[in-house]
């Protein structure tokens, strides 16, 4: 199991938490120092199921900056992910081929089943 993480974010530290409370210590990935590639970042959208604007953090000064109201293609969302990584939704468990978005944090709990 790994984890896309931000520490500074209470719900990705809830998500790890709920994880090791369920005694699993999932690789832990601070996506703002260790990028995804973006084949990895595909990847993860493709597990999720969405479009990649449905994990763009749209509360974020980058996206309010630069993309707000803005008809992107999907890679070109991709791309603004990879520029700006502090849009990537957090946190994203992936277990195997299937992920979700730890928000709420217990959502993490439908890959333990």
């Amino acid at each position: 199991m790994k984890i896309y993480h931000n520490p500074r974010c209470s719900k990705s530290r809830q998500a790890l938490q709920i994880l090791r409370e369920n005694n699993i210590e999932p690789e832990v990935i601070e996506y703002l120092k260790e990028l995804p590639t973006k084949d990895e970042l595909e990847g993860i959208v493709r597990m999720l199921g969405v479009s990649p604007e449905m994990i763009i953090r749209k509360g974020e000064p980058d996206y309010k900056d630069n993309f707000k109201g803005k008809n992107l293609s999907d890679q070109d969302w991709i791309q603004a992910m990879l520029d700006y990584p502090k849009l990537i939704e957090r946190p994203i468990i992936i277990e195997g081929n299937k992920a979700v978005v730890g928000r709420p944090p217990e959502k993490v709990l439908t890959l333990l089943k």
